[in-house]
């Protein structure tokens, strides 16, 4: 007889959840290597753009996220890892899709180095106050006294540390900064994916025990997001340009930084790692699918001149 997703705690010794923490961290230097000062006073003449991507992440798709684990009624620590992966910040790998989708790539850059500041107290924060609204998830965490400080100094420390480090090198060392920038983002984003798959290889069993559980939860999840950005987008009277930038944005969850907290804070805790998981894979999927969907579609309107300049 199978053991309940909610019963069972996937194995990771400290050492590799260590290991994985500095991956991690050196996966939010290299993201902030490409990130310039610009990009934050960017916004600032965006305005309508920028405020619609932050209502879509830190508003809407929690909000969203809720609703449809009490519609598809999921075990409650899948439901709880759902709403973990719904308050995550964006990867940067939203950026390259956005690229590809002749999306606003400023705007995805922009809206990327700022989430993840925002992410930092907005995440625990978000998660705290959803995860407690559940009508079953709520049970977990009261299980577990999961502490909102706690998880933003470890937040803090993986996230906010080396992307201040990284936007301090890349405007004191821009020349270094050219040179290793794309080299250290490669190697962070495949040893990321590389611990993805040493969770899953490692548990194997229970993933395949369970993903059957997850797999339709996580596929809707994922198009409501995408779903989501572009929705709010529109609400806001974007164009088309800003609308595909602000969907891929919303629909790429660093599901990495989900799974280490998972690991940090809840023991492994079943449905949450299988739902991370899942997720981290299923988006870049989902997203490169949607991405060369919209490559092979003229942008409504047309592009700016600027952009096309900077693509040609």
């Amino acid at each position: 007889m199978m053991v309940s997703v909610d019963e069972i705690r996937l194995n990771f010794n400290p050492a590799s959840l260590a290991l994985l923490n500095g991956v991690l961290a050196f996966l939010m230097f290299g993201i902030s290597l490409d990130t310039r000062l610009e990009d934050f006073r960017r916004v600032s003449r965006m305005p309508v753009a920028f405020a619609a991507g932050i209502a879509a992440q830190f508003l809407a798709l929690p909000a969203i996220t809720f609703a449809l684990t009490l519609l598809l009624q999921p075990a409650p620590s899948i439901a709880l890892g759902m709403i973990l992966v719904a308050c995550c910040p964006p990867g940067n790998v939203s950026n390259i899709l956005t690229h590809r989708a002749n999306g606003n790539v400023a705007l995805s850059v922009s809206m990327t180095a700022v989430s993840n500041a925002i992410a930092i107290v907005a995440m625990p924060l978000n998660f705290a106050f959803w995860g407690g609204l559940h009508p079953t998830a709520s049970a977990l965490l009261k299980t577990i006294a999961l502490d909102p400080v706690q998880m933003v100094g470890h937040i803090l420390l993986i996230i906010g540390l080396p992307f201040a480090l990284g936007l301090w090198c890349a405007n004191r060392f821009p020349n270094w900064t050219v040179k290793f920038k794309k080299p250290v983002r490669i190697i962070s984003f495949l040893a990321l994916i590389g611990f993805i798959i040493g969770a899953i290889a490692g548990n194997w069993r229970y993933f395949m025990d369970y993903v059957g559980l997850v797999l339709l939860a996580v596929v809707l999840h994922d198009a409501l997001a995408f779903g989501t950005g572009y929705a709010v987008a529109r609400l806001a009277g974007l164009p088309d340009y800003d609308r595909r930038a602000l969907s891929i944005e919303v629909g790429i969850r660093n599901a990495g930084l989900g799974l280490v907290l998972i690991f940090s804070f809840f023991g492994g805790l079943g449905g949450m790692a299988v739902v991370a998981g899942v997720w981290g894979f299923w988006d870049i999927i989902a997203g490169m699918a949607l991405a060369g969907w919209w490559a092979r579609r003229p942008v409504q309107g047309g592009m700016p001149a600027a952009a096309v300049g900077e693509r040609a």
